[in-house]
């Protein structure tokens, strides 16, 4: 897929990379030198541009592109002048984080549906991390609904998800499991890869080291990693 983000901030470089490595073509956009001279061996294209310039924007290849990520997390205005740009020329898909609260009024207000939050929802995922035992990483899905990485318990080391019985006794589903496995590279270093399973059933064996993904609310997998 082929992505356009505008500002090569921490967020915004961070994302442009990731979704580089993933294997996606990203054109990476920013005002100033220093941070595209950062960010141009990290990335698909880095490009210096003053995005806040309508006539500069329309030389970009945003018909071709996916969708456009506008992640200014400084100044307002450009961030509303830069999202009001791509809104005008009908990109197929338009995000916009949101600096605070009038910030977002005025981007709703554009018509920008797809709008997120990097500072609140990574304070929330670490939250449920620290408030809860063993966990790695946490997704939200709907109310106290969550999707959740932990440590496998120790009691159930060598059993079948069937032995477990999790979810009839706890009503939480294991999604698929997460071995982490030790690879070595050319320079002998040593790394701790992920590597998932896939989808999984009642015959699938727990490892130990093994990472569960599981689905269920928040009090129900508490029970489990309490126990």
């Amino acid at each position: 897929m082929k992505y356009i983000i505008v500002g090569m901030g921490n967020f915004g470089g961070f994302l442009a990379t990731k979704l580089t490595e993933m294997g996606h073509e990203v054109i990476g956009v920013d005002s100033s030198e220093v941070i595209i001279e950062q960010v141009k061996d990290k990335i698909t294209h880095a490009i210096l541009m003053d995005a806040t310039d309508s006539l500069a924007v329309k030389t970009l290849p945003y018909k071709d592109c996916d969708a456009v990520i506008v992640t200014i997390g400084e100044n307002v205005g450009d961030s509303i002048m830069v999202t009001a740009i791509f809104k005008q020329l009908n990109v197929a898909r338009l995000i916009s984080r949101s600096i605070n609260d009038v910030h977002e009024t005025v981007i709703k207000a554009i018509g920008v549906s797809e709008i997120v939050h990097p500072e609140e929802d990574s304070a929330d995922r670490m939250s449920k991390r620290l408030q809860m035992k063993n966990v790695l990483d946490s997704l939200d899905i709907s109310g106290d609904y969550n999707v959740i990485e932990v440590k496998t318990p120790e009691r159930y080391v060598g059993m079948t998800l069937e032995e477990t019985d999790l979810r009839k006794e706890y009503k939480v589903t294991v999604i698929t499991i997460i071995h982490e496995m030790e690879r070595t590279n050319m320079l002998g270093k040593k790394s701790v890869i992920k590597k998932v399973v896939g989808v999984v059933n009642g015959d699938t064996k727990i490892q130990e080291g093994d990472i569960l993904v599981l689905f269920g609310s928040s009090k129900d997998i508490q029970q489990i990693l309490e126990m």
